[in-house]
């Protein structure tokens, strides 16, 4: 675990622990929403950048690829 130290403002803080406090708050949900809240925020960019940089690519080519994968995989017997 790490810790960490951080500073919002003043209407966040108060925003984040009267929601947390009408949802049934209790010790350590600050700290999981903050987590929660991180995590969420870098898949969303991770797939916001893939998504940039695969533009290049034709979209029926790419759906086509993902096709043939499916049904080699589905048609490939295991451990083949």
């Amino acid at each position: 675990m790490t810790r960490w130290t951080l500073v919002v403002s003043d209407d966040t803080d108060k925003a984040l622990r009267t929601f947390l406090a009408q949802t049934g708050g209790k010790k350590g949900d600050l700290s999981d929403f903050v987590e929660n809240a991180v995590r969420d925020k870098l898949f969303h960019l991770t797939v916001g950048n893939i998504k940039q940089r695969n533009r290049v690519f034709d979209q029926a080519e790419v759906t086509n690829l993902i096709n043939e994968a499916v049904v080699n995989v589905r048609t490939t017997p295991p451990n083949a």
